[in-house]
């Protein structure tokens, strides 16, 4: 059987569609703040362990140097 499409039932589905996009967009935007987050955890990590290293570094220069 074939419906009929009249303008209130697509101004409807229109309206449902809007709704579902909405809510798309806002479960990306929440997404993308999430990744944000946890981007600059990551900077922050990198930043800790190269600053470790360093001191590291300098800790077994200054071992060796007082050896000599």
């Amino acid at each position: 059987m074939r419906s009929t499409w009249t303008d209130s039932r697509l101004d409807d589905f229109a309206k449902r569609v809007d709704r579902r996009f909405d809510k798309v967009d806002r479960e990306l935007h929440e997404i993308r703040t999430e990744l944000g987050a946890l981007h600059r955890t990551m900077i922050q990590m990198a930043v800790v362990m190269i600053a470790a290293l360093v001191g590291l570094m300098a800790t077994q220069a200054g071992l060796i140097l007082t050896q000599l």
